[in-house]
């Protein structure tokens, strides 16, 4: 497969995840709406630890050679943190909406662009940091921090943002010394540790449709991870990554349609000026690399 066709079935796979990972939100905000946060993603968490060894397993060395590594206690913390993000953003689901928690959490490749400095001690030039700046405008215009008592619930998105860039710019760090497949393992594992431990104690009866929900959450996360695992591995992620927004699309036209929210125009003009500004960070790498 030639350059042009690994790069167009990269931009495929990245957008189909992109829609996967909008259906899977909009299955979090419906049963978090019914059920507690925690017991929701401690189940995720059981049947994406499931995938993860079975993945493992089926690989040269087995789980012996997935688990081998000599950063255990900065791949555990990446688990442990992706597995509190997931819980951060899904209750940001029930608290704002689909529509404006993805409006904020869209500035996260803005914080990996100033995070990168301090945690992996790369270069941020001052275009960098300019569009930083100016994305960080388009944050402020969705929250309106101006208009009457600012609402601490629009926190909680940009909070998730923050975790999950913290998280990206791990997974960055551990990959000099590990594979992917060892980091996907410790990932999967280790999230389900701590969601189990956390969870376990929130269970409560599900009805039987709500399991339907419930499997179809499983699935598409699943299927989710390991799309976008085949996608960087058939294209450069700097080449894909800025049709990650497109799950921005996804969950807020799922937003509107069916939970019927509503774009307010602050939030179009904000995600309109972040979304410009992570385009052009992930445009600055890329001409840098």
């Amino acid at each position: 497969m030639n350059q042009p066709d690994n790069l167009r079935l990269g931009i495929i796979l990245m957008v189909v995840t992109t829609f996967v990972f909008a259906v899977q939100d909009g299955l979090s905000r419906h049963l978090a709406a019914e059920y507690n946060v925690m017991m929701v993603v401690m189940i995720r968490y059981w049947f994406f630890a499931a995938f993860v060894i079975s993945v493992a397993r089926r690989k040269a060395g087995g789980l012996r050679q997935a688990a081998r590594t000599s950063q255990p206690v900065v791949q555990a913390f990446r688990g442990f943190l992706l597995a509190a993000e997931i819980c951060v953003m899904v209750a940001a689901f029930t608290l704002l909406g689909l529509v404006e928690s993805h409006a904020v959490f869209a500035c996260y490749p803005l914080l990996v662009a100033a995070l990168s400095g301090p945690v992996l001690g790369e270069k941020v030039g001052w275009r960098r940091w300019a569009a930083i700046a100016v994305g960080f405008v388009g944050v402020i215009i969705i929250l309106q921090p101006g208009y009457g008592v600012f609402d601490p619930a629009a926190v909680v998105p940009l909070m998730a943002a923050l975790m999950f860039a913290l998280y990206g710019l791990l997974t960055r760090y551990v990959a000099r010394r590990d594979t992917t497949a060892t980091s996907f393992f410790w990932t999967g594992t280790t999230g389900a540790i701590a969601m189990t431990a956390a969870g376990v104690w929130y269970w409560e009866p599900m009805i039987s449709t709500d399991w339907i929900w419930m499997g179809m959450l499983c699935v598409t996360g699943a299927t989710g991870h390991w799309m976008l695992i085949r996608c960087y591995e058939v294209a450069e992620a700097s080449a894909v990554q800025p049709f990650a927004y497109f799950q921005l699309v996804f969950a807020a036209s799922m937003g509107v349609l069916l939970f019927g929210e509503t774009i307010r125009p602050n939030v179009a003009l904000g995600v309109a000026i972040i979304v410009s500004a992570g385009l052009f960070t992930l445009w600055r790498e890329r001409q840098q690399r």
